[in-house]
């Protein structure tokens, strides 16, 4: 358990003794806090196989990177993914003046990256930057209002000239990653922080594995931490090649709204009402009879679950379930504020719940139910 200072308690909140006492929120703060854009895994796939390996029966990796940790040694095999990695950029160039541009990896909104603090993952180590933006007293009119493309963004750090950003350990192909601290939400159960999406499917699965360990398994379970999600949902295409479930589940950031502006149409998800399922969305249908086990196993658990059905988003459950031969799969949320940009909300109590309802969900996933679940016959 990481013990914090009493300035850190006090902004993020808490009392010190109740700030240490919390493992899970030690959790969450350090892998949200962890630089690991795509391909660039390494911080966050350290913290979670030193949390992986006193749970599992045993730790391997695909080839990409992606940690396969099992636990339970017959049976069905059951693959629940989250990805490690997050939203970023990597550093393209440097000008002759000092700036620097920046490669976007993921699906960023333009209008988020302009005035923003990012941190260049340099070989000397860390390196603070900011998005610039033209002034406000000499832009034009037109330019007020702009959304601004994000090949016309440039990192600032300060330097003068292309020296100075070679002296400061920065060439071309570093990582960048936003400059957003953990914090608990003004005493509220609301987390904020970046790379939510999917850090807190990470936590969600070291917390399941915690509460599995040492009891009768029906089944083989792969939790797997996958790689390169946010570009092409590579890890995961990787990972089920070595795995080859009978089942796949995916735990992601979920989309809310219960924000100003949003439409009823785009979400029908509320931070703080409970984890939540997708019906449908861009990349993958979830399998039918699955979906009515989730519901069932909330129903008997007394746990809240919502549906949604959102456009324009992608999950690793559509690759695992294209691999071996086809999968039964469905992707099960915790619903977050604010993704894809720098910061985000969760709702601790939304956490919890999502962890009670893994933990019922693959103890009922012996050979009997899963022989049923990938059953087609008419």
């Amino acid at each position: 358990m990481r013990i914090i200072g009493l300035a850190t308690a006090l902004m993020l909140g808490l009392s010190a003794p109740a700030a240490a006492q919390d493992q899970t929120l030690n959790l969450l703060r350090d892998l949200t806090e962890a630089a690991g854009p795509p391909g660039f895994e390494e911080p966050v796939r350290k913290i979670m196989v030193e949390q992986m390996r006193p749970l599992a029966d045993s730790i391997t990796y695909d080839g990409l990177g992606s940690v396969i940790a099992t636990q339970g040694k017959s049976g069905p095999r059951i693959m629940v993914a989250a990805h490690m990695d997050e939203l970023g950029g990597m550093v393209r160039r440097t000008t002759g003046d000092g700036y620097i541009t920046m490669q976007m990896l993921g699906g960023w909104l333009d209008q988020a990256l302009i005035g923003q603090r990012w941190i260049i993952i340099g070989s000397k180590g860390p390196v603070r930057a900011v998005t610039g933006v033209r002034d406000i007293h000499v832009v034009t009119p037109d330019e007020r209002t702009k959304v601004f493309p994000r090949d016309s963004v440039f990192l600032d750090v300060g330097a003068a000239n292309a020296a100075e950003v070679a002296a400061m350990g920065v060439s071309a192909g570093d990582p960048v990653v936003p400059d957003a601290p953990f914090v608990v939400l003004n005493g509220t159960q609301n987390y904020m922080g970046k790379a939510w999406d999917d850090r807190i499917g990470c936590a969600v699965m070291i917390e399941a594995m915690r509460r599995l360990k040492g009891t009768k398994l029906p089944n083989q379970i792969f939790f797997v931490a996958t790689v390169q999600e946010e570009i092409g949902l590579r890890g995961a295409e990787a990972s089920s090649a070595i795995v080859r479930p009978d089942i796949g589940i995916a735990l992601e950031a979920g989309v809310v709204g219960d924000v100003p502006g949003a439409r009823p149409e785009e979400s029908q998800v509320s931070l703080g009402a409970g984890p939540g399922m997708f019906l449908y969305d861009s990349s993958a249908l979830p399998n039918r009879k699955l979906v009515a086990l989730v519901k069932d196993t909330a129903r008997a658990k007394n746990i809240p679950l919502q549906l949604d059905l959102v456009q324009g988003y992608g999950d690793d459950s559509a690759e695992i379930q294209r691999s071996n031969g086809g999968v039964p799969t469905v992707n099960l949320v915790v619903p977050t504020r604010y993704t894809h940009v720098h910061t985000g909300i969760i709702n601790r109590r939304d956490f919890d719940q999502m962890v009670d309802l893994m933990v019922a969900l693959l103890q009922r996933l012996d050979a009997g139910t899963v022989k049923e679940l990938r059953s087609f016959a008419p």
